[in-house]
């Protein structure tokens, strides 16, 4: 089968198009025929060699996928060959074909396209295990969603707003900014003309501060987080976009507060926990995205041998939402 491989650790320039053996499937995986992959920034670190699989997955970049079942192992119980489906992966994603266990694949609902669907397993599993599974966010709690425009955040926001939070994002431009409100975000902040968001979240939040972060940033937002989070408050840390080493810095805050600090990944958590969270996803939110409260928010569809053009794409920050690759 067709795949993109990464020739030699590096830039975009090192994608290529090439010949790989199809996946072998296990009794409780199934074969998806792939239609449509979600870009992620996970596929840029591991195409420059800071992000390998875990052991025993696919070396193929791709972690969430939409398409056809092609087989099915005779353990499974929930697809079938011809069901349509998007999945959760560890890798693979970026081929013609692909194996998941069953318990990580979903049912495409009617409302999605392939593309659209592509665009939904990575980030609103990763924002549901932030919000849900980690931070314990409440109703009428307001959470702070950093990269509010990115995929993460626009899928953060959506699901904030169903479970009857309040968000506050930041993001790089008032259209950003704008198209953030309009997914149910209640502030914005543009961090390029209002680069000292604390203030503002505290004068939003009358002094009393927020009762969640979510963060991409990491150690450039470190300082300001502490002044921005509230009494109790959880601080989940999803990824270090802003550096990863910090200076002088007070820890008063943290005790004083009484914060909560998590790093939250979702690539190497087990089979199970991944099911459980997949499950758990399916039952609360899924119904979502047939009556239109969730919705992918699908910035550009580049076709795979297109796979260079959109991670720099990525690369330059110009994305509102997810990039996605079809044509496979």
């Amino acid at each position: 089968m067709k795949a993109v491989l990464v020739q030699s650790p590096g830039s975009a320039d090192q994608l290529s198009l090439g010949e790989v053996s199809e996946p072998i499937m296990r009794d409780h995986q199934i074969l998806i025929r792939v239609k449509a992959c979600g870009v992620n920034r996970a596929d840029i670190l591991q195409r420059e060699g800071k992000y390998p699989p875990p052991e025993g997955e696919s070396s193929i970049m791709g972690l969430e996928v939409s398409g056809v079942v092609e087989q099915a192992g005779p353990d499974c119980t929930r697809f079938y060959p011809g069901d349509k489906v998007f999945a959760l992966l560890a890798g693979g994603g970026y081929a013609e074909y692909v194996v998941v266990d069953e318990r990580l694949a979903m049912p495409l609902p009617d409302t999605l396209s392939f593309e659209a669907a592509a665009g939904v397993a990575e980030v609103f599993l990763t924002a549901h295990q932030a919000l849900s599974f980690v931070a314990g966010l409440q109703p009428h709690e307001t959470v702070l969603i950093h990269a509010g425009a990115s995929g993460v955040g626009t899928a953060a926001i959506q699901l904030a707003k169903i479970k009857g939070a309040n968000s506050i994002i930041t993001a790089g431009s008032d259209q950003k900014i704008e198209f953030c409100k309009a997914l149910g975000a209640n502030y914005g902040i543009n961090y390029k003309e209002e680069p000292a968001f604390d203030q503002l979240v505290q004068e939003y939040t009358e002094g009393r501060g927020v009762d969640v972060i979510l963060d991409p940033i990491g150690a450039s937002y470190f300082r300001q987080n502490l002044n921005a989070v509230g009494m109790d408050g959880r601080w989940v840390v999803l990824a270090l976009m802003g550096g990863t080493r910090l200076t002088e810095v007070s820890l008063v805050k943290i005790l004083t507060k009484r914060i909560t600090i998590s790093g939250s990944t979702l690539r190497a958590r087990s089979l199970d926990y991944k099911a459980s969270l997949v499950g758990d996803f399916v039952a609360q939110f899924l119904h979502h995205f047939d009556n239109g409260s969730l919705k992918p928010v699908i910035d550009r569809v580049f076709h795979w041998r297109e796979a260079a053009q959109a991670h720099r794409y990525m690369e330059q920050n110009r994305n509102t939402g997810k990039i996605v690759l079809n044509g496979m």
